[in-house]
């Protein structure tokens, strides 16, 4: 099935992929890896002007309401340009929040998340950029959400992606459906994260394939090159109906299966993509000065996170031998 955005839709993913492709996220990436927050910061502000964050807010805080496709369009290109910093996180966040219902954290946080004034963490179990965060709140499948706070820092492969393990504090709210609801929507804007990072390697492999000669010929022309790169084409293209078609069913009973169809295709997808841009560039691709080195590593990092590809496909065998029930979100790592 083909999915297509509106012109609406299809402005506001290019308006956002013109902002960030003026800004210098490779420079960001490492300032954020290195403890130097001031340029993703600068980033964040420049994102929330564009209105992303009030995708996932309601209307009666200052947002426009959860809108799960610009949603994922906005993911796709926070991927593309591998922004650092909690996005995915905090969008989550504010609808576990709102489904906590009315009361001190939502009057509190969503309006604050909806300006892009508030920066949210969640924890399963390990919180990402929690020393950065202005709340962490832990997301396990088994227990209300607590609020928490950070302590020792995990050693991970992305410079971007900061994991801390938390130390519990008080309690967030009561009950666990906000939560599943919440995690699956974290995982579906990972999985469409994915699909920008794997776009991103597969344009830079592209055009390094046309300049990089070997034998007096571009590498390009060599039909195993071509075979390659078209494969990556090929399984990009086949995840993204996938996480579009899971956007329109949240709010349904088939979201959570739909989730895991994309995170599988997607994780795969893009981890392949890194796999053969890697290939491509030769030794290159593994040194820290050049660019696209930060999103081979962005591609690695994200497989696993929100759940494994593993983890998910077994949630689709489930659903599809029963009714769909919330029988609890896959993986534990963030």
């Amino acid at each position: 099935m083909k999915f297509v955005l509106d012109a609406e839709q299809r402005l506001f993913g290019e308006t956002l992929h013109k902002l960030l492709a003026e800004a210098d996220t490779p420079s960001a990436i490492r300032a954020w890896g290195a403890g130097d927050s001031v340029p993703g910061r600068a980033l964040w502000r420049s994102v929330a002007e564009t209105g992303v964050f009030a995708l996932a807010v309601p209307e009666a805080y200052d947002g426009a309401g959860v809108l799960p496709v610009e949603l994922v369009t906005a993911a796709y290109e926070l991927g593309r340009h591998a922004v650092p910093g909690p996005f995915v996180e905090t969008l989550a966040a504010a609808v576990l929040i709102d489904g906590l219902g009315d009361g001190e954290p939502a009057a509190r946080w969503l309006p604050r998340v909806a300006a892009g004034e508030a920066m949210i963490s969640l924890a399963r179990p390990y919180a990402l950029d929690a020393d950065v965060a202005d709340l962490v709140v832990t997301v396990a499948d088994d227990a209300p959400p607590r609020t928490a706070r950070p302590a020792t820092r995990r050693p991970g492969i992305d410079p971007a992606r900061r994991l801390f393990e938390v130390v519990l504090d008080a309690p967030l709210g009561a009950g666990t459906d906000a939560t599943a609801r919440a995690v699956d929507l974290a995982t579906l804007l990972c999985a469409s994260q994915q699909l920008g990072v794997g776009r991103a390697l597969l344009d830079v492999s592209v055009k390094y394939a046309r300049t990089r000669r070997q034998f007096g010929r571009a590498i390009g022309e060599f039909q195993a090159v071509k075979h390659h790169l078209a494969d990556a084409l090929v399984g990009l293209e086949f995840a993204r109906p996938l996480v579009h078609g899971a956007a329109l069913s949240y709010g349904t009973e088939d979201f959570p299966r739909d989730v895991s169809a994309a995170k599988v295709a997607a994780a795969e997808a893009s981890y392949a993509t890194a796999k053969i841009a890697l290939q491509v560039h030769g030794a290159i691709g593994y040194t820290d000065e050049y660019a696209p080195s930060l999103w081979i590593r962005k591609a690695r990092a994200l497989y696993a996170a929100w759940g494994a590809p593993a983890d998910h496909r077994a949630r689709v065998m489930r659903s599809l031998r029963r009714p769909a029930t919330d029988e609890g979100l896959p993986g534990r790592s963030a």
